[in-house]
């Protein structure tokens, strides 16, 4: 059904004048010929100034209740075409059910998620960061902008949202914004994430999420192979900046801490064991999760060799991070890696080719990256094929070694 089959109409409810002769302003809501459902708009108008469905006169207040109807009407139209987008039978009484509902102050999503972002505020700097604070912002930018291009409403009651509210969300933001598969994953996780909250809350009883699947990007391979490893560390580079980026790129690769946590070692991170361990213990800057790291051959070379050269008693001098993106290309390039290199791969690397792929339990791996949970270890490690292969052969063995059969 189209909307030219939905009507809104203004009407004075005269029988409920007050004493200085104002009546109630209701509005009628038809939807084809048999569903009809009415409603105040909670303002009074005097009759001698109602003409046709309008408050009558140039006057300020006249104004501002004709624009008060505007937006009633246009409401009510959005909210229709959105549900019958859906499905068919869209009655009256649905329509103005979820209209009352945003004009009576029913929990609207951009309202709570307002209420969120600003709780989150207060959290940065203890147990949130100001990074993850900005996509949050990002997010609820562009639910606004989807709400004013998709329904030209300011704002939406979470009653009305449902599985198809996600869809179009998700293809606005496919077509209209052009924004890539990991983007779109990213912002419709923060959607997801408010949601949850009010389900939480007890503000809505069902995920408008159930059954969304969104399009993810191609996988990137994103660690050094060990012999990609190899070739970086054997590779003469003829200039010694070039020397000292895959330095502090190869740390990270053999101890897995990410930039900006090496960014804030200092000596006082470093500590020996009793049987002569070297080990790096921090918290992680963006959970404040602790992480220990005991230390390989390579990083305690890598640390002798820049020893007393970083300000402030830091434990390496460091590049600002796209500095060093920019020098790892160039290393790419001279080593015949045809891939894009960036520092977050040695954190990869480190998770697959230097632990798990030499029998390291995933459960430590996750400790020494600083991980709340495992799950976010395994988006990092990855298993081999080569370790797929030393497994197999390693069971063979046990099996060969425990059961026989004569043939």
């Amino acid at each position: 059904m189209n909307q030219a089959n939905v009507k809104v109409s203004f009407y004075l409810k005269k029988s409920e004048a007050d004493v200085d002769g104002n009546s109630p302003v209701m509005a009628k809501l038809s939807v084809g010929k048999y569903s009809e459902a009415a409603f105040s708009v909670k303002m009074k108008v005097s009759q001698s100034r109602w003409t046709s469905g309008r408050a009558s006169g140039k006057s300020m207040a006249a104004k501002e209740i004709n624009n008060r109807l505007d937006e009633i009407r246009a409401m009510a139209l959005s909210i229709y075409s959105e549900l019958s987008a859906v499905r068919d039978g869209v009655t009256a009484e649905e329509v103005k059910s979820i209209l009352l509902g945003m004009s009576s102050g029913q929990e609207t999503l951009l309202g709570y998620f307002r209420r969120f972002i600003n709780c989150f505020e207060k959290r940065v700097g203890v147990n949130r960061t100001m990074k993850s604070l900005r996509a949050y912002r990002n997010a609820y930018n562009h639910i606004e902008r989807f709400l004013q291009t998709k329904y030209k409403l300011s704002d939406i009651p979470f009653s009305a949202l449902d599985r198809s509210f996600i869809d179009k969300y998700d293809l606005y933001l496919r077509t209209e914004r052009n924004l890539a598969p990991g983007t779109i994953i990213n912002l419709t996780v923060q959607l997801k994430t408010i949601v949850g909250e009010a389900i939480a809350d007890g503000i809505i009883t069902a995920s408008p999420f159930l059954g969304y699947e969104p399009v993810r990007p191609k996988a990137v391979q994103k660690y050094l192979t060990a012999e990609e490893l190899h070739r970086i560390m054997t590779t003469p580079l003829h200039r010694q900046t070039l020397y000292h980026v895959r330095d502090i790129f190869l740390f990270s690769c053999f101890t897995g801490i990410s930039y900006r946590d090496m960014c804030l070692l200092t000596k006082s991170n470093l500590c020996s064991a009793e049987d002569g361990t070297w080990w790096i213990k921090s918290a992680r800057q963006k959970t404040k999760i602790e992480f220990e790291i005991p230390l390989l051959d390579l990083p305690l070379q890598i640390l002798k060799k820049y020893s007393d050269t970083a300000p402030d008693d830091k434990l390496l001098p460091m590049y600002c991070n796209s500095m060093l993106n920019h020098y790892l290309k160039e290393i790419a390039q001279i080593c015949h890696i045809n891939r894009p290199l960036v520092f977050h791969a040695a954190r990869h690397t480190y998770a697959t080719e230097i632990t798990l792929s030499h029998g390291v339990p995933l459960e430590t791996v996750s400790k020494m990256l600083g991980h709340s949970q495992i799950e976010t270890t395994q988006i990092y490690a990855k298993v081999t094929d080569d370790k797929i292969d030393a497994d197999t052969k390693a069971l063979n063995r046990k099996i060969s070694e425990r059961f026989s059969v004569v043939i």
